[in-house]
């Protein structure tokens, strides 16, 4: 079994994700998702790259991986600062839910989860999962339609902070990439792994 909430090392890639408290939304109008993606910038780019992403209504994925220690503002009690920064990000998104929705309590479920993505076989099928996931909880047809993910930023020229040449790489090429997700792939592989079903 994996470890859900595997300690934050520098040079390392994660999957991280969360969902709403009781299955609530985290998103309930276009503005939120972009919201979310500006704030997790603003708290969390100095400390990680991000590889891959995906918003649904009710929870998120991202694929990042720590920066290395010489990368860093502050390298000091890294495992607590990220976790600190991660927590902060949250509390800032669900402040202001709260108020647009007029709504009290948690939004997030506890902890936010963490996998360690230890091998390149795992890191592929991951990125194909992540982008995936409107299709597999049933929300579009073709997942690649889908507005809230990273998978049409790669596809784009246009820079970002999003880690898009080393993702095009791992794959081989852009048409490779595409040619990947426009396959059904098996995901038994990703979905034994995950806690949010």
């Amino acid at each position: 079994m994996k470890d859900h909430y595997a300690s934050l090392i520098p040079g390392y890639f994660y999957h991280v994700y969360n969902r709403g408290n009781n299955r609530e939304n985290l998103f309930y109008k276009p503005d939120n998702y972009v919201y979310f993606l500006q704030k997790y910038d603003f708290y969390l780019n100095d400390y990680l790259e991000t590889y891959a992403f995906c918003l649904l209504p009710n929870h998120f994925h991202l694929l990042i991986k720590v920066k290395k220690r010489k990368d860093l503002p502050n390298p000091a009690d890294l495992e607590g600062l990220i976790s600190r920064k991660f927590s902060n990000f949250f509390n800032c998104y669900a402040k202001a839910i709260n108020k647009q929705q007029k709504r009290v309590g948690s939004l997030f479920q506890k902890n936010f989860k963490r996998i360690l993505v230890d091998n390149k076989k795992y890191l592929t099928s991951l990125i194909y999962y992540i982008h995936a996931n409107p299709k597999i909880h049933g929300l579009i047809d073709d997942f690649r339609n889908w507005p809230y993910s990273s998978y049409v930023k790669i596809l784009i020229a246009k820079k970002t902070h999003l880690c898009k040449e080393e993702v095009l790489d791992w794959f081989g090429s852009l048409e490779e990439f595409k040619i990947y997700h426009s396959a059904v792939q098996d995901n038994r592989y990703i979905r034994r792994w995950m806690l949010e079903e």
